[in-house]
C-alpha cells in the first residue's frame, strides 16, 4: 500500500529558536513584516541572511 501524506523534504527545518522582545521591539518587527508583505519567519530569515552578507 502506498504511503499517504505530504512528501518528505530534502532538508527539513527541525530546529527552533525562541527570543524575547520588549513591546516596542515586537511592534517594530510586526510593522516591518507587514509593510514588506512578509511573515515573521520570512523577516527573521532575511535578517539572518543579511548578517551573513555583512559580517
Amino acid at each position: 500500500m502506498a504511503k499517504i501524506g505530504r512528501p518528505k523534504k530534502e532538508s527539513p527545518k527541525l530546529k527552533s529558536i525562541t527570543i524575547r522582545l520588549s513591546d516596542s521591539e515586537y511592534e517594530k518587527f510586526i510593522k516591518y513584516a507587514a509593510s514588506h508583505n512578509m511573515t515573521m519567519t520570512q523577516a527573521l530569515l532575511k535578517g539572518i541572511e543579511l548578517l551573513y552578507q555583512n559580517p
